[in-house]
């Protein structure tokens, strides 16, 4: 599939991560096309650049719906990272919690999951594995907590479910096409 590129300097992804504004600074244009797997991962321009595009967009006397707001113009402040699971395996330890992209990733591995892990479902989970003690990857408790998940979900009992000790009353008409007598 034919692709349009949008900017006239190109960079890798593991290249623009490393220092994303020596990269973009040095872009023709203040325009930069960052690829990855040799297709355009996302393209980054500079504040300056912005200015003027929105400039001539307003000069077309056409409604802006994007407008420069000062709190993107200051200076950036880190924030604290995310809590990372253990590098290698691991027992399952109070407090873990699978990837945000979680039901992405079970629907790669072949389990759709329809909603979100609840709160009660990872407590469960959790505490049935850490009394197990078993050690496995962050990816392979993952998988299980889907597996979980899944045959959990589809064995929850339905609404308006039969009782399974009511004794069953036969049927007393005969159907259209049958003698009977």
């Amino acid at each position: 599939m034919p692709v349009k590129l949008l900017s006239s300097t190109i960079i890798g992804l593991n290249e623009f991560s490393q220092d994303p504004l020596s990269a973009l600074q040095g872009a023709e244009q203040g325009t930069l096309a960052v690829f990855h797997n040799n297709a355009p991962a996302l393209y980054a321009i500079t504040a300056e650049r912005l200015a003027v595009l929105l400039a001539a967009e307003a000069s077309l006397k056409k409604p802006a719906d994007v407008t420069l707001d000062e709190q993107f113009f200051e200076p950036f402040t880190p924030q604290a990272p995310a809590a990372r699971a253990p590098a290698g395996k691991f027992p399952m330890y109070a407090g873990w919690q699978p990837d945000p992209d979680f039901q992405r990733q079970a629907a790669l591995w072949g389990i759709a999951l329809s909603e979100p892990v609840s709160s009660e479902e990872l407590a469960a989970f959790v505490a049935y594995w850490q009394a197990e003690g078993r050690v496995f990857h962050h990816v392979q408790w993952q998988q299980k907590l889907a597996r979980s998940l899944q045959t959990g979900r589809i064995n929850k009992p339905l609404a308006g479910r039969r009782d399974s000790t009511e004794v069953a009353e036969p049927d007393r008409q005969i159907p259209n096409g049958f003698r009977g007598e």
